[in-house]
């Protein structure tokens, strides 16, 4: 069996920024203008307003199997998986959304041209523990990749976790939780020539 290496999607792997703003303009007819492009969630990236009530409800109607199902990639990371998939992984990813979202988000990924055909679908919450915590016990991945801290949390010791920082503003990516990560990376593709180097290197 190949070594499994387990990704998160949004912000790893697909551009989620890109996709919100397409989620908004589909609800109020508009994309929104850059407020900071170096902020971490889309609401501060992004000129919107926080929504409450009817809004809010139409909004989260935007989220549906369409929108799940065609998130541009982010630059260089299909690449990456291909350089993975090249050298002897099995890539899987593991994902903090609704079960029944699972085959449009396998949907996406196989049509960006990403090297995976595997989907796992976690719930997205959690206390004291990753929500991906139990999935990634079951799998087993030597590494496990993702952009959001506490998503790290309790997950097995012997799973190499690599934390994606991407962009700092407003970032959970700092603090204390720091202690659970093993390397952190700027995006993908640097994740990928590190994991790679370090294995030739052993």
């Amino acid at each position: 069996m190949k070594p499994i290496i387990a990704l998160d999607v949004d912000g790893v792997l697909l551009d989620y920024h890109h996709a919100y703003a397409q989620a908004w303009a589909k609800a109020f007819g508009a994309v929104p203008a850059v407020r900071d492009p170096h902020a971490y969630w889309p609401i501060d990236r992004w000129e919107v307003r926080r929504l409450a009530d009817d809004e809010l409800a139409a909004f989260r109607t935007c989220f549906d199997h369409h929108f799940w199902s065609i998130i541009p990639a982010i630059a260089g990371a299909v690449e990456a998986c291909c350089d993975l998939a090249v050298a002897g992984y099995e890539l899987v990813c593991v994902s903090a959304i609704e079960a029944h979202f699972e085959a449009a988000r396998l949907e996406n990924l196989r049509n960006a041209g990403f090297p995976i055909e595997r989907v796992i679908a976690t719930d997205n919450a959690g206390v004291n523990t990753s929500p991906k915590a139990a999935a990634l016990r079951a799998l087993r991945p030597v590494a496990f990749v993702d952009d959001f801290l506490p998503c790290l949390r309790g997950i097995p010791a012997e799973i190499h976790a690599a934390l994606v920082l991407r962009e700092p503003n407003g970032s959970p990516n700092a603090g204390d939780g720091l202690a659970w990560v093993h390397s952190q990376h700027a995006d993908l593709t640097a994740f990928a020539a590190w994991w790679l180097n370090r294995q030739e290197r052993h």
